[in-house]
């Protein structure tokens, strides 16, 4: 199966994944270390389930009725409905004697239904935030999913990269220029740290497809504890001329009672959250929604003057005129943890929880008596592997994006005896990608001059990150493979540095690990990609560039009119085999250095090959920039226009990945331009595990010398007779 191919984690059948460590159970008390270990052992038991079905995939394919396990029950209310699609579920019923003193049984939710769901998302932090309420709903999830995201063009660029990557079956995803509805709300003051976005949930009748008829609305600090079909039943409960599924306010905003003066807007009793939402979008369309909402605002306006909550001071004011149209849904629906709330009386017993609302500007630092178990329940989703949430569905069918035929073409083509098959899929691999990680914010000067420094990195080379930043004052574009835990570790550690949150310049893109290979030109292209400024100095993260490199080389590209020539500007590479160093000022102190033996030409003692074409030697005593030939194996650091050619991505870990691209920037006619005044020097550090691969594994080595010999020979089909040298060079090296 195709899911296979990308180590896809099988889907967990019909039976239920809760997260929720308590079952019949409730003697551990709340937040305490038997419970988080009940977590630990439920998430285990989870993913060893996802281990076992992935083995079951591997086998021949049975009849349809033998694939799936019988749906058994856990003992635990996210139960949903059995496979044949007729089960009850305990949280329903709880939901009808909740809302209602009939307890009718509920329709099921036809397994291949696709459920819709609607976000707001704006920005950088919004755009990490909300991954972690996608992956709650996919962890527990047993039906086709589409997403609607209202979004600004940051959010849009980020999330449109992030699933085009994920490539989780049975997922779609639709954009929204939230730019494009600004002017339907930018009339409403707003006192919210939501900003417009806050009010965007108003106009969604007029924004969502015109055919849609329902949709889940969800905030992006929402995290779910159970299926969302159970919550997409929901919507055969409403009755008459309701529209809108609402859990009551937990906290007494609206009854005006939390300081002197406290003025807040009209709501029907305690009012509504709208953190989570169930709109039945056909039926508003018919009410005139979108009328009846700005008549309401424009009156409440002429004495309120702005809301202070945005949306949900609207949704309430509309609701407290019409108090039909709401469809009050269990408040374990949208258990909201802000200060002061009645969230506790949600629930007898935290497994009865179905989606946690951390609605406080204090997020996780909220206070509540189980607060450490919702905290507990949040950052299990956090740093859980997005790559486990690839599960293909049962018996739908399953519509595969251009990308995922193309990958699935592909891989079908290689030869799984070949001693080499796992470099050659790795190649093909699709690493899901999160760019923009933390807030980004740079214009590229106006005087084409420009550059950006491009690296990658792994969490070992993670305390580099400071030191190049004082030395380095430009932009900076890099990619780092992390694992989900290791970027929740990245993000504290960049949050707590001085140096790192002063800069705006720096764009961190994550790459999630996958494969047993190191993907280091995948994370060079990926850094490349970003780059916005006409030219980018292509660095590794073990390097510091000289003080002053930034300035030095935008005057050499006036200097050597590189807008109009092609050419590559070689910064010498030195080394230091010491931890501590009195980095060099100038050149002149470098040679001194150079000549005390504190300093060395970079990988003189290994691999003099790499950097000899630089000819130090002539470095030296040099005023001018000069150019030198390409020669075999060479591999400077260069700075090149940001059109130059991407990175070859055959070559994984260690060996050749820098010198197929000098090559090939040699075969498209580049020249290398020696400056004279430039440096950087690599400080020392322990080796990586991929070199130590090398150095281990003949296969290893073996299968770099055939990558080497097959992608010669694609320059030779590629650039002719001009490309032979590189087969003769090889030979004669």
């Amino acid at each position: 199966m195709f899911n296979q191919f990308l180590h896809v984690s099988p889907p967990p059948a019909v039976k239920p994944l809760p997260l929720s460590p308590l079952e019949a159970q409730s003697s551990t008390p709340v937040g305490g270390a038997g419970e988080r270990q009940a977590l630990e052992l439920r998430v285990r038991a989870v993913e060893e389930e996802n281990r076992a079905l992935r083995r079951e995939l591997s086998r021949p394919p049975r009849s349809p009725s033998a694939r799936l396990p019988s749906a058994g029950h856990r003992g635990n209310q996210s139960r949903t409905h059995s496979e044949e699609g007729t089960g009850d579920n305990e949280g329903q019923k709880a939901a009808a004697v909740g809302n209602s003193s009939d307890c009718v049984q509920q329709p099921a939710v036809d397994k291949c239904e696709t459920i819709h769901v609607a976000i707001v998302c704006a920005g950088y932090n919004a755009s990490r935030d909300v991954v972690t309420l996608v992956k709650s709903v996919l962890f527990h999830r047993r039906n086709p999913l589409h997403f609607h995201f209202i979004t600004d063009s940051i959010a849009q660029q980020i999330l449109s990269s992030l699933f085009h990557t994920w490539m989780v079956p049975a997922v779609r995803v639709d954009f929204y220029d939230a730019d494009e509805l600004k002017s339907e709300v930018s009339w409403i003051p707003n006192k919210h740290y939501s900003g417009i976005y806050g009010l965007m949930k108003l106009v969604l009748t007029k924004t969502l497809p015109s055919d849609l008829q329902k949709v889940i609305v969800l905030d992006t600090d929402i995290t779910f504890a159970t299926d969302i079909a159970e919550l997409w039943a929901v919507f055969h409960k409403f009755k008459g001329q309701q529209v809108l599924g609402l859990v009551e306010n937990q906290s007494d905003w609206y009854l005006g009672n939390l300081w002197k003066n406290h003025r807040p807007w009209p709501a029907l009793g305690r009012g509504f959250n709208t953190g989570v939402i169930l709109l039945l979008l056909d039926r508003l369309r018919k009410l005139r929604w979108e009328q009846m909402w700005r008549l309401t605002a424009e009156r409440e306006l002429m004495s309120m003057l702005s809301t202070s909550l945005a949306d949900q001071d609207i949704f309430n004011a509309v609701i407290k005129q019409n108090p039909f149209l709401v469809h009050q849904l269990p408040c374990f629906w949208n258990v909201q943890l802000s200060d002061h709330t009645r969230s506790e009386k949600c629930y007898k017993d935290v497994s009865d929880l179905k989606v946690i609302h951390w609605n406080s500007p204090k997020k996780l630092r909220v206070k509540n008596k189980h607060v450490e178990f919702f905290r507990n329940l949040y950052l299990t989703f956090l740093e859980y592997d997005g790559n486990l949430l690839r599960r293909e569905l049962f018996g739908c069918p399953i519509r595969l994006s251009p990308l995922a035929l193309q990958l699935q073409k592909t891989l079908s083509e290689l030869d799984e005896d070949d001693p080499c098959y796992e470099f050659r899929r790795e190649r093909f691999t699709v690493h899901r990608t999160h760019l923009y990680f933390l807030h980004y914010e740079y214009e590229p000067s106006s005087d084409n001059t420009d550059v950006t420094l491009v690296a990658q990195l792994s969490m070992d080379r993670l305390q580099m990150l400071e030191a190049i930043c004082k030395h380095w004052e430009g932009p900076i574009s890099l990619a780092l493979y992390l694992s989900d835990a290791e970027a929740q570790q990245f993000l504290r550690y960049a949050q707590g540095s001085e140096v790192l949150m002063s800069r705006g310049n720096v764009g961190y893109h994550i790459v999630y690990k996958e494969g047993q290979f190191y993907p280091v030109n995948l994370l060079r292209n990926v850094a490349m990609r970003q780059v916005n400024t006409p030219y980018m100095f292509l660095s590794d993260i073990d390097f510091l560039p000289m003080y002053g490199l930034y300035e030095y080389l935008r005057k050499s590209v006036v200097q050597l009119d590189m807008s109009n020539n092609k050419k590559a500007l070689v910064v010498p590479a030195f080394e230091t085999l010491r931890y501590r160093l009195s980095y060099p000022k100038s050149k002149a102190e470098l040679l001194s250095q150079l000549d005390m033996g504190t300093l060395f030409t970079f990988r003189y003692h290994v691999w003099t090959k790499g950097h000899a074409p630089t000819n130090f030697a002539k470095w030296r005593t040099a005023t001018t920039p000069y150019r030198v030939q390409w020669e075999a194996d060479f591999e400077p650091y260069v700075m090149v226009r940001r059109d130059s050619p991407e990175y070859d991505r055959r070559f994984v870990g260690f060996g050749w990945n820098k010198v197929a691209h000098i090559m090939e920037l040699d075969a498209q006619e580049y020249e290398f331009v020696v400056l004279p005044n430039a440096y950087m020097i690599h400080m020392p550090h322990a080796p990586s595990f991929d070199i130590t691969k090398f150095r281990s594994n003949k296969q290893y080595r073996v299968c770099l010398k055939t990558l080497k010999e097959e992608f010669q020979q694609n320059m030779s089909r590629r650039y002719g007779f001009a490309a032979l040298k590189y087969m003769t060079a090889e030979n004669n090296s």
